[in-house]
């Protein structure tokens, strides 16, 4: 890979303050100098190294999304999703990853699959070379009850084999389960902690025992894997909290011993409450049936307002809320991830700063990478984006692909400047 000499940039560091005039060096795949410019500062010239002129573009780190599913395919239901043939369905995820990192998503954290190895294949082709897609942490299946949120199976096909989930009873079924991930090779251990209307389900109902979630937990810890859990319930989120499950997804219902629990542990767990999935059910899923009055019924819209209000107070308590949205149902398309950066901005309450640092800094210890990622700062990992525009002053910008000029990912452009041949040039050795 060839060094690159980003110059005339305006630079988001990932660190909160305010952008500022720079240049930026890219060697082999780190970030190795970033000077500000100005009062006779500036980087010179780095033989070898490619010049890119960026003309006053905004450049940041690559946007870490919390709680993808590669393999949901755009359907209004998880019949459909699951449904599709295996062959079709590993290559429709590998397409999905490339649209990730086309979108400027440079890392991303699988929240469960629909088959029970699809993630851990991606993120192998990943890794080797095989496809385009950004950094992956794969998960398995959700893990459920019968009867339980993604229990798809019919009453006369009962093997749990042909259900959307993992179905278990009681702690022997739940231990083989972990283990049987384990082997398959994830890296996190998905439990569905409580409901979800849409299902027949109610969001605030509470699925497993106590002593189940231990055992799912246990397990995991022992073999080295991290634990999410879909937990709307506010009872779920304090078994969260008082198990040790490091990803929460959701949150909606709370109470203020959640809160506090959350406050307290605030730097060992990541929250990735999945609005864009709440809006769009609520009010832009008609078309596949789900009107506002069918969702009203279901009891969406009383669960939008309740999360809503937690996720403002967890943002007054300082407790880091990700983006992620449950993208890949109709309602819901892969690509339009960055929306929930308008959604916190809008209905959470964050600055655009907050928002920008929410997918950047705040995201990137999700990939257990400490604090190579999110930055762009001297030693870290040159996953880099090139935006035409100011996400601090409207932060929809990055919804647009147009808008985004470049993706770097690991110090190798996945897609190069446009005007690459005409604003570059190489210095010779």
């Amino acid at each position: 890979m060839a060094d690159v000499h980003f110059s005339n940039v305006r630079i988001f560091d990932g660190g909160g303050e305010a952008p500022f005039s720079g240049d930026v060096l890219v060697q082999g795949n780190l970030i190795t100098r970033v000077v500000k410019t100005g009062h006779g500062q500036r980087l010179p010239a780095v033989m070898g190294a490619q010049l890119i002129d960026g003309a006053g573009a905004f450049l940041m780190p690559g946007m870490v999304e919390a709680h993808t599913h590669f393999s949901w395919n755009d359907q209004p239901s998880l019949d459909a999703i699951q449904r599709m043939p295996p062959e079709e369905h590993i290559l429709w995820c590998a397409e999905v990853a490339e649209r990730y990192l086309d979108m400027g998503w440079t890392s991303c954290v699988g929240a469960a699959a629909a088959k029970p190895r699809l993630d851990v294949v991606i993120r192998n082709a990943i890794n080797d070379g095989t496809i385009r897609g950004p950094r992956f942490l794969a998960a398995g299946q959700e893990i459920t009850v019968p009867g339980g949120l993604g229990d798809t199976t019919q009453p006369h096909l009962p093997q749990p084999e042909f259900a959307f989930g993992a179905v278990v009873s009681g702690n022997d079924e739940m231990r083989r389960a972990v283990r049987m991930m384990a082997k398959y090779g994830v890296d996190t251990v998905k439990i569905n902690l409580s409901g979800e209307s849409i299902t027949g389900m109610p969001s605030e109902m509470s699925q497993f025992t106590v002593d189940e979630i231990s055992t799912c937990v246990q397990e995991a810890h022992a073999w080295g894997k991290r634990v999410a859990a879909h937990a709307r319930s506010c009872w779920a989120v304090k078994q969260c909290v008082s198990q040790g499950i490091e990803v929460i997804y959701h949150a909606s219902y709370t109470d203020t011993e959640a809160l506090d629990m959350l406050e307290a542990n605030k730097l060992r767990h990541f929250v990735a409450p999945g609005l864009a999935w709440l809006i769009n059910t609520c009010h832009h899923a008609s078309q596949w049936g789900l009107t506002p009055e069918v969702t009203r019924k279901m009891g969406y819209h009383a669960e939008l307002d309740a999360a809503l209000q937690s996720m403002q107070a967890m943002r007054r308590r300082g407790i880091r809320i990700l983006p992620g949205g449950d993208y890949g149902f109709a309602w819901t398309p892969h690509g339009s991830n960055a929306k929930d950066l308008e959604y916190f901005v809008k209905q959470v309450g964050m600055s655009s700063m907050e928002a920008l640092l929410s997918a950047t800094a705040w995201g990137a210890p999700m990939m257990k990478l400490g604090k190579q990622l999110g930055y762009i700062r001297e030693g870290c990992l040159a996953d880099i984006l090139l935006v035409d525009g100011d996400p601090l002053a409207d932060v929809r910008v990055l919804q647009d692909k147009s808008r985004i000029l470049a993706v770097m990912k690991d110090g190798e452009f996945h897609r190069a400047p446009p005007l690459r041949v005409a604003r570059s040039t190489r210095w010779a050795a």
